[in-house]
């Protein structure tokens, strides 16, 4: 591959922790690789004042950085994965490598990223997953590219974790099948186990907080797609698709970080 890879990423602190920690990694893979690392202020930095829910259009963390990539002025965009939509603009993909996942826990006193940042202490309290479970895709990085780029694909494979991979295209399967967005009350988790086992659950509760909607199932992890489907398939024939709010706009994912 080329001896320059540029990488874009959004400015804020997490975001930089994140993308310092993909650079270093490729590194250490590819020692004869330059990494290089460019700042782009997201719709979703620009306006700090209107609820994310408010925001217009989708993807308001993640499109400037698209734009780049479909223009040829980085190689690779790195997100946190919870941020990106689940559907992806034509020639971009972000499910061929997914590196690690971080804890997934909610923690009562901030959003997401504490352990990333070094903040974490003993007076923040985590809520274990069977109290609240995560966002999909939460404590997982997103890792953008073209999809005809051979060798951006290549370079990042070293990173990949399939665990990971497999329970992130299983809980991305699942949103994009409900149609699901940052508006909708809705935990989900996939873990797979050490035979290879993916196991997903997933918790809707409408829009007032009065329904809830709860299902598990899971199989062999390669299969994570079609596993994420059959779940969000068996919510909505427990009723799920009368308690998805409409998304103004459309849009999916997005939190503020540090």
């Amino acid at each position: 591959m080329s001896d320059l890879l540029r990488i874009g990423t959004r400015g804020s602190r997490l975001a930089m922790t994140q993308t310092e920690w993909v650079a270093g990694r490729l590194r250490a893979a590819h020692p004869d690789l330059e990494v290089r690392t460019e700042t782009f202020r997201t719709a979703g930095d620009r306006d700090r004042a209107t609820p994310l829910a408010h925001l217009p259009g989708v993807g308001f963390f993640v499109k400037e950085l698209e734009t780049a990539l479909l223009e040829g002025r980085i190689d690779l965009a790195i997100h946190s994965m919870k941020d990106v939509p689940t559907r992806m603009p034509d020639g971009l993909e972000v499910e061929a490598a997914v590196p690690e996942r971080e804890d997934v826990r909610e923690c009562l006193v901030t959003p997401a990223g504490l352990t990333r940042l070094g903040m974490l202490d003993r007076r923040m309290v985590k809520m274990e997953v069977g109290v609240m479970l995560p966002a999909a895709g939460q404590g997982a990085l997103g890792l953008e590219f073209r999809s005809d780029d051979a060798a951006v694909r290549e370079a990042i494979a070293p990173l990949n974790h399939p665990p990971t991979r497999w329970a992130i295209v299983a809980e991305r399967a699942l949103v994009r099948r409900l149609g699901a967005g940052c508006r909708t009350p809705l935990g989900v988790l996939a873990r797979v186990d050490g035979d290879g086992m993916l196991t997903l659950a997933a918790y809707l509760l409408s829009p007032d907080g009065r329904q809830t909607v709860r299902q598990v199932g899971g199989g062999d992890a390669p299969n994570a797609v079609r596993l994420g489907t059959v779940l969000a398939e068996r919510l909505l024939l427990a009723g799920a698709e009368r308690m998805l709010a409409p998304e103004p706009g459309g849009h999916e994912g997005g939190a503020r970080d540090a």
